[in-house]
């Protein structure tokens, strides 16, 4: 085509679209966009691209492979609509877009002529989750941490990251070589099995502690402050010689704290590094110090801005002085007191901030504690959350606060005391204190988590008191979520057997007056020790009820009096009773029991008045850290029945942690009883043997049960193999009778060493403690003798002691006449005497007795187990002592 060809044409086509243009707006709308780009020219090929555009113009959409999703819910996920243009860059992006949903395992895009076909395979649904090779994780810890669960759709992702997640668990538990591999299983109807295997591994232990750049402490003193500790075979127990990057963290703020209190205040740690060793089993920490110098407190004052608060006056009672070592605890402490101190007088949300000035030239740290302005407060309301089966009344009835009462920390915190000692709820409960309606109001909430409070007991054990035990109960301490307590119980041992039905009431009629009934019947076996055997000297049943009222006098002080009948059948075996006067009916034999076991045998009825005033400032009633209770309980029997007596006895325990969490307590009691009733006869107490007090194991530890107090051995006399008699002495070989006391006293100090969380975990709670107590005043009593060598036989006599012989006139009957009417003697009446025997008392002493030793109390899964073992210090002739006792499936 030559130029003058190409200019015509170029005419031509613009000529025909100037012509198009005239021939108005209708006709050109109506022609489709790409026939107008395409009528160009007059060639035969104009038309060609014009066909190509109209395929990659999207017709229509298709979704084919959908089983659960809707074809317009896969649409809706992409971009792609009718009559938009189909590119290469708009199909990739549409699988993107599916493949982000992370709904499909597979998606392909394709188009035919404008028509675009999506084919997808969608994700399968999780039928189940399946934990394989835990055991150290147990999967109930595992499982909610695992994301992905049954019916949802299948990711890749969320299996991932539910991987790292068990890792993670096993890593806090001190499992680094722990590792998971997820495997699928799959199944009909598009679904999939989702298996964890799971090797644990072994616990990466704290091989070895460093510290660098310390000077002024050394390693153990440092180390001593960490929660983390070095793996040892002393520490077998402890859950803390594992490796924990947080407990890591929370070590070094430790360390800070120990300096800071030490007076460093610029002391820092540079850095902590924690190296995994390369059998990949331990780690080795390191840390590097820098201490800094030593401070002392500088000028220390109060500036209050409260009206009720002396700056001068507080000041002067500051525990820190001008010139004493710089400790931040104890500026702690003081905020933390000043704070209470202003919660008692109403400042509930008293702000108190200590302002530090450090002087690095003289080393001196200035403090002033600001006492910034804050309105009384006064309670808007109290709210209780999250009670489902105990009542609000329960709880709103202990707090000491009212609606409309002016704020008090100490009434708060006595609140929460009373709560927890309810027994019903967690043990770390506080009362939670929030802002009201307005900044004098204050909302007290008490969230409660509810605890079982309904006891099932079937047990069965062995005391080295008892031998075997059996025993079984039911208690329930909330009972229809109104406080009552109601319990059955049922215990059998080889020396006792008992069964109670209890039921008391804290407030009757929603008054603030207590009541309760308890009734019983209870067989118990007196015994001493003969050839270091048990033998029962008498068996006591007694049948009765307890009826108490109690009233509180004041926040701290209570008095209950109570009523008891008892009724008791008290006997002895037959091998006590002998014919001795030949008149054919045996009597109780003092021979062989001795007067003081013959006197309590009988039946008799005991009526008993008694009241008790108390004091208790405890913090808990469960397991007391703090406070002091004192308890005062006078008793009077012979309000009708056949027993007269007065009894008194008080006791005393004081609580308090010392030494960070360890806790030292000391407790104390003592009793009295006067006989009312005469009674006469050489060796008899006014008191019962059954009505005395007897002191030994559990109580006293360190002694046989009764192996306190007053006692009567029964020494054997034997044969020395020369025809000469020999007193035997071995305790093993005497037969000891206990006869109890009529005054007694018993004191206890004890300490209780905190353990790591694993023994805490186990129940485990040691203490060391010290004993002293005695047990004294009774009666002596007419002690036995068969002699040597005519032991073998003995005299009879009759009732007033007088010696018996065989009647002349007829041998049947006796005498008291030792010759007949002819001056002829007459024959003795003679029994048989098992052993030739002496009887001592001892033991009657007010002089102390001390033990010391150390003691475990254990929760166990087969119930409490206490374990002590004891050392006596000080005893007396006659005391029984034992070094090691246990106790299984009793409570202590």
């Amino acid at each position: 085509m030559t130029e003058r060809d190409m200019v015509g044409s170029t005419a031509r086509s613009i000529g025909r679209r100037l012509a198009l243009a005239l021939l108005g707006g209708t006709m050109l709308a109506g022609m489709p966009a790409p026939l107008l780009a395409q009528g160009q020219d007059d060639q035969p090929g104009d038309f060609a691209p014009a066909t190509l555009q109209q395929q990659n113009v999207i017709r229509s959409i298709a979704v084919i492979g959908a089983q659960r999703l809707e074809p317009q819910t896969i649409l809706s996920y992409i971009r792609l609509r009718v009559g938009d243009p189909y590119t290469q860059a708009a199909a990739d992006q549409a699988l993107k877009d599916l493949y982000a949903t992370e709904l499909f395992t597979n998606a392909t895009v394709r188009n035919d002529s404008g028509n675009v076909v999506i084919e997808v395979a969608e994700n399968p649904v999780v039928n189940r989750i399946i934990l394989e090779g835990n055991q150290r994780l147990k999967s109930d810890k595992i499982l909610p941490e695992i994301k992905l669960a049954a019916r949802q759709i299948f990711t890749r992702s969320k299996v991932r990251a539910d991987t790292a997640r068990i890792i993670e668990l096993y890593k806090r538990q001190g499992r680094f070589a722990a590792t998971v591999e997820p495997k699928t299983v799959q199944l009909s109807q598009n679904r999939v099995d989702i298996v964890y295997e799971i090797t644990e591994g072994p616990k990466s232990k704290v091989r070895q502690i460093n510290i660098i750049g310390n000077e002024k402490f050394s390693d153990g003193e440092l180390r001593g402050e960490m929660v983390t500790k070095q793996a040892r075979f002393t520490r077998f127990f402890s859950s803390n010689t594992s490796y924990d990057p947080d407990r890591l963290a929370f070590d070094q703020q430790k360390l800070r704290q120990f300096y800071l209190t030490e007076g460093y205040a610029d002391f820092r740690v540079v850095s902590a590094v924690a190296e995994l060793t390369p059998d990949k089993r331990d780690f080795i920490i390191t840390y590097v110090v820098e201490e800094g110098e030593r401070y002392e407190f500088g000028d220390v004052a109060v500036d209050s801005q409260l009206r009720d608060f002396d700056s001068a006056g507080m000041t002067s009672q500051l525990p820190m002085n001008n010139g004493d070592f710089y400790n931040a605890k104890l500026v702690e402490d003081t905020v933390e007191q000043l704070t209470e101190l202003a919660g008692t007088f109403g400042y509930a949300f008293a702000d108190v901030q200590p302002q530090f000035s450090r002087n690095k030239e003289d080393l001196t740290m200035d403090v002033t504690f600001l006492l910034r302005e804050a309105p009384r407060v006064y309670v808007e309301r109290t709210d209780v959350n999250g009670n489902t089966l105990t009542q609000d009344k329960v709880v709103r009835r202990e707090f000491r606060l009212a609606e409309g009462d002016a704020f008090n920390s100490l009434n708060v915190k006595r609140s929460s005391n009373r709560i927890k000692s309810l027994g019903y709820f967690q043990e770390n409960f506080e009362i939670e204190q929030k802002e009201g309606s307005a900044p004098d109001r204050i909302v007290l909430e008490a969230n409660i988590e509810e605890q079982p409070t309904g006891e099932l007991q079937l047990s069965a054990g062995f005391s080295s008191i008892e031998s075997f035990i059996l025993s079984g109960s039911i208690r329930q301490r909330n009972f229809r979520g109104r406080g009552q307590t109601i319990g059955v119980g049922v215990n059998y041992s080889r020396f006792s057997r008992s069964f109670n039905l209890s039921f008391t009431e804290p407030y009757v009629f929603d008054r603030n007056i207590s009541a309760g009934i308890d009734v019983y019947r209870r067989d118990f076996d007196n015994f001493g020790f003969s050839n270091a055997n048990r033998r029962n000297s008498y068996e006591q049943a007694t049948t009765g009820f307890s009826a108490r009222i109690g009233v509180p006098l004041t926040e701290f002080i209570s008095a209950v009096g109570s009523y008891t009948l008892n009724f008791d059948d008290i006997s002895l075996g037959s091998r006590f009773f002998s014919d001795r006067d030949g008149d054919g009916v045996s009597t109780c034999d003092p021979v062989v029991a001795g007067r003081f076991l013959c006197d309590v045998i009988g039946k008799r009825t005991t009526s008993l008045l008694g009241l008790t005033v108390s004091y208790d400032s405890l913090n808990s009633r469960l397991r007391p850290t703090r406070g002091e209770s004192l308890s005062v309980t006078t008793e009077f029997a012979g309000l009708g029945g056949s027993v007269k007596y007065l009894r008194l006895r008080t006791r005393g325990a004081k609580y308090w942690p010392v030494l960070g969490n360890f806790i030292f307590s000391v407790s104390a009691e003592g009793g009295a009883i006067k006989g009312l009733e005469n009674r006469d006869g050489a060796g008899i107490d006014d008191v019962r043997l059954n009505d005395r007090f007897f002191l030994g194991e559990p109580q006293f530890r360190g002694f046989d049960i009764r192996g306190v107090g007053p006692r009567v051995l029964r020494q054997p006399i034997i044969n020395d193999g020369n025809g000469n008699p020999q007193v035997v002495t071995d305790r093993e070989r005497v037969a000891d009778d206990a006869l109890g006391g009529t005054a007694y006293y018993f004191g206890r100090a004890e300490l209780e060493i905190p353990l790591g969380s694993g023994a805490q975990e186990l129940g485990l709670r040691p203490s060391i403690f010290l004993d002293v107590g005695a047990l004294f005043n009774v009666t002596s009593p007419v002690l036995q003798q068969s002699p040597f060598p005519t032991g073998i036989q003995d005299q009879a006599r009759n009732a007033n002691g007088e010696l018996l012989f065989i009647d002349p006139n007829d041998a049947n009957m006796t005498t008291t006449d030792p010759t007949d009417g002819m001056g002829n003697a007459n024959a003795p009446v003679l029994f048989q005497v098992a052993q030739p025997f002496q009887e001592v008392f001892l033991g009657d002493s007010a002089s102390p007795r001390v033990s010391v030793g150390i003691g475990v109390n254990w929760n166990s899964p087969f119930g409490p187990f206490r374990v002590d073992f004891a050392h006596v210090l000080r005893r007396q002739p006659g005391d029984d002592i034992k070094k090691f006792t246990f106790n299984v499936g009793t409570q202590f």
